[in-house]
């Protein structure tokens, strides 16, 4: 289960909206329009069961997200869902990867404080046996370039 926001974690002034997320499940959104930069040579690591549950976390992933690992760990990797990303990205993204291909993708994402921070992803499959028992995303910095792309492009996705 997903919790709603709470305003005490929020830094500074914030909208709120409700948030419809795979599998039916419906969660209260505090966002600002506070971006945290991504670092120069860091990457984010996760992965997640075949249903999307974090498993595991690095270190900058913790830190950009701005939760504690022991939340993320057992929680939908949507936690971090911003309401400015278009669900059509994310239906490409597990239409890809239940094929069993790699994908990659722009993705604008939420932090527990409720700013963002964009990242370059790509999630890949992890097939033992012939089946697929989770997937493994590495997050990079964008170009600037194609985040102003993104901001742009994705308004006009929904």
């Amino acid at each position: 289960m997903i919790a709603d926001m709470k305003a005490e974690d929020i830094v500074g002034d914030y909208r709120e909206v409700s948030l419809q997320l795979y599998g039916s499940i419906k969660r209260k959104i505090l966002y600002t329009e506070i971006e945290t930069p991504y670092p120069d040579g860091k990457l984010i690591v996760s992965t997640t069961s075949p249903e999307g549950i974090i498993t595991h976390v690095n270190r900058s992933f913790v830190e950009m997200s701005a939760y504690a690992e022991d939340e993320l760990i057992g929680a939908p990797h949507s936690i971090l869902r911003h309401p400015d990303m278009p669900p059509a990205a994310f239906k490409d993204l597990w239409d890809t990867v239940a094929l069993g291909k790699k994908w990659q993708g722009f993705v604008k994402n939420l932090r527990k404080d409720g700013g963002f921070y964009w990242v370059k992803a790509t999630v890949i499959p992890n097939v033992r046996g012939g089946q697929v028992v989770g997937y493994t995303s590495v997050r990079r910095k964008p170009s600037r370039t194609k985040v102003d792309e993104c901001s742009k492009l994705y308004p006009t996705l929904f």
